[in-house]
């Protein structure tokens, strides 16, 4: 097939327009690469999934999960608490329906968050070593438990990415392979789902010419992207095209399918459909998805910035993900994928146990709690606990590599393995604590 000019549209096939308006040159370029051979599911590998809340902003650990009632009022903030599922256990006021599955959740209260800072890249890795600074902008390459699980276990649908991430952004909110290659970068799930319809005037039979697709693509390396970018295209163009032809990730991006009930239950904000969506892309084979409302949007310095303070920042936030986290568990539950599908909801770091003069917490890397439920994770266990102001961790510290132990044990992955940087050095997945969740509680 020669690039043709479709007369509705004006675009030719096999042009830059025609690539990019396909979704095929998001697909196949280095940032979108999670479709390389190097990628596809292991045979024997179980259907099994991860799924990250990311609260990018540090969520205040007082204001949500470990609320301090009996503290001074500077301290315990201005929400009530009420009682969850658990005895004894209590949540902020604005979370009820957390608070109703409480038994059926891992709640953690003491994750050491001390090497991280305001990128994702520490706790997304689950790697104290691998931290973002001016001085190294690449956290000396280390890649993310998303790539990690992208390269030792990859998809559960050979059609599919491995690693979606359903974020605005992913500089600011998702971390990606580091050195371990463009082959395993997620894919931004976010961006993806408008490009996967075709352009008007062109359908899937004048695709599926694969000989002359390819030599679109190879005239598009040359000339498209002479600075490299777009190097990685030849060995996954083939699976982009698939992504298109076969129209399994189209369905699954596609949420009209679902009930106008279950779309309000999840809620028609971003966090909720981008939750409704990883449901049905880890129902269809995806991996490791990453959900984020907003960059930042947990970042409650007080009423002065952007994202406000406590009771006018994250307040309103609070509902929201609170029905997310419910409706999400309920749906899997329902489904019968809970036992295949570990989730967790954290940030990169707590706040402040003081509340400051702009109404808000400021950032806090003592200490951080998170949610985790599914997998091997412990039904209505409160692990870890910290002091009675929440300074700091009082006992059963929980390091980033335990979360990483945990999401690798669920997914099969060997935590003895190690990938290859581009020195030839090998590096350990897990370079801290290797025990799970389920063995510290």
């Amino acid at each position: 097939m020669s690039i043709t000019k479709f007369p509705n549209t004006g675009i030719r096939v096999g042009s830059r327009r025609w690539f990019l308006q396909t979704g095929l040159g998001s697909l196949a370029a280095l940032p979108l690469a999670g479709f390389s051979p190097a990628a596809s599911v292991a045979p024997g590998n179980k259907k099994k999934a991860v799924v990250l809340f990311w609260l990018s902003g540090g969520p205040s650990h007082i204001d949500m999960w470990d609320p301090k009632p009996d503290a001074p009022a500077e301290v315990r903030g201005p929400f009530s608490t009420i009682q969850t599922t658990i005895p004894g256990v209590r949540f902020s006021e604005h979370l009820p329906l957390q608070a109703s599955i409480a038994h059926k959740l891992s709640i953690l209260r003491s994750v050491d968050c001390k090497a991280s800072n305001h990128t994702p890249i520490t706790m997304q890795a689950g790697n104290n070593l691998a931290r973002r600074v001016d001085s190294n902008r690449d956290g000396d390459g280390w890649p993310s438990m998303g790539s990690i699980a992208a390269k030792f276990h990859g998809s559960n649908d050979p059609s599919l990415p491995p690693f979606v991430a359903l974020a605005d952004s992913l500089k600011a909110d998702v971390w990606g392979a580091g050195h371990m290659g463009g082959a395993f970068e997620p894919i931004q799930g976010s961006t993806l789902a408008g490009r996967l319809n075709l352009p008007e005037g062109l359908n899937i039979e004048s695709l599926r010419d694969r000989d002359g697709l390819r030599q679109g693509f190879d005239k598009l390396q040359r000339t498209f992207d002479a600075n490299g970018t777009l190097e990685k295209m030849d060995q996954s163009n083939a699976q982009a095209m698939d992504l298109v032809l076969t129209g399994k990730a189209k369905q699954a991006f596609d949420l009209d399918k679902e009930s106008e009930k279950l779309r309000d239950t999840y809620g028609r904000d971003s966090i909720g459909e981008k939750a409704l969506l990883a449901r049905r892309l880890l129902e269809a084979g995806v991996t490791f998805i990453v959900v984020s409302g907003a960059w930042g949007y947990f970042d409650h310095h007080g009423d002065e910035v952007k994202w406000g303070g406590i009771v006018k920042g994250l307040k309103p936030l609070l509902p929201r993900v609170d029905r997310v986290l419910h409706t999400f568990i309920s749906d899997l539950e329902a489904r019968g994928l809970s036992d295949s599908t570990l989730v967790y909801m954290m940030g990169e770091f707590g706040r402040g146990p003081v509340i400051n003069k702009n109404a808000g917490r400021d950032h806090w890397t003592n200490v951080m709690s998170m949610l985790a439920y599914g997998g091997e994770m412990p039904k209505g266990k409160v692990i870890g606990a910290t002091d009675s102001k929440g300074y700091g961790i009082k006992e059963n510290p929980i390091a980033s590599s335990n979360l990483a132990a945990s999401v690798f044990d669920h997914l099969d992955i060997n935590l003895q393995s190690s990938w290859m940087d581009p020195t030839g050095r090998p590096r350990p997945i897990i370079t801290g604590d290797a025990r799970t969740v389920s063995q510290l509680s």
